[in-house]
């Protein structure tokens, strides 16, 4: 065998090693592999090993892990007329791989642009007060948005969550003095609540005394206990009204005669 064709032989076998080492394709677990074969879409596949056409076909890797973006601050007026800097956080991932990569040039700047967008967006139609009370609607309503809008991308946009909301420092103290003003207003009422309760127990308790006259004596005696439990020196011993008016009833009544106007004779 002449050296030339020996030469030949093993230049083949190099051209095929190579070749077999640049058509294998590993993809992981979390990954898929979308297959161009002469600028067409052949699908995705993975997990896995698996071949490709060298030269004919180019693959794309695809992650599928659910991604964590930060939506930067944005600067916001809301319905009532308050300037606000708000930031978020969303949650995505792809569901369809071979749209990711067709239908949108990067869909991680698409996802994150389009968050930023619907963020101004719909904060701007609510109010202050509904923005810090009802927090987790605004949630909800800005997933549902923003995943129809990512949804023809292959991208599924799991959750929205409004982080921090950042108040003008004179918002601030005017919430502050809000709050102060209604805690006051709050133990105004329930000081006024509480008479109302007490004078309305007084006022049956006094019907109860009045309707059994006894009760009145066994409350006396009662108190005295507590007071005797306290080792003072003075008791007080109350007379009932009622003791007096039955010592003045039997008392008799004796009349004075009036003196004589007449001169002795």
């Amino acid at each position: 065998m002449s050296e030339a064709l020996l030469y030949g032989i093993g230049g083949a076998l190099a051209l095929i090693v190579v070749l077999l080492i640049a058509s294998v394709r590993i993809v992981a677990e979390y990954e898929r592999g979308v297959i161009f074969r002469l600028g067409r879409v052949m699908g995705a596949k993975g997990p896995g090993l698996f071949f490709i056409i060298p030269i004919i076909d180019r693959m794309v890797k695809v992650n599928l892990q659910t991604v964590t973006t930060d939506i930067p601050p944005q600067d916001v007026i809301t319905k009532d007329n308050v300037t606000l800097r708000v930031n978020a956080v969303a949650y995505f991932n792809v569901v369809d791989p071979v749209r990711a990569v067709v239908a949108i040039q990067n869909y991680l700047v698409g996802t994150s642009q389009i968050a930023q967008t619907t963020l101004r967006s719909i904060l701007g139609q609510v109010e202050l007060d509904d923005l810090l009370l009802k927090r987790d609607e605004i949630n909800q309503q800005l997933q549902q948005i923003i995943d129809n809008l990512t949804n023809p991308w292959g991208v599924k946009v799991t959750v929205v969550e409004v982080k921090d909301v950042e108040l003008p420092e004179s918002m601030r103290r005017a919430m502050g003095r809000q709050a102060e003003a209604e805690r006051e207003r709050r133990s105004k009422v329930i000081h006024a609540m509480g008479e109302f309760e007490a004078a309305a127990s007084l006022g049956e308790a006094a019907g109860v005394l009045e309707a059994h006259p006894a009760a009145m004596q066994l409350r006396v005696l009662s108190t005295m206990v507590d007071v005797a439990a306290e080792k003072n020196s003075t008791l007080i011993f109350p007379i009932p009204v009622e003791l007096l008016r039955l010592i003045d009833a039997a008392t008799p009544t004796t009349t004075t005669p009036a003196p004589s106007t007449e001169s002795p004779a």
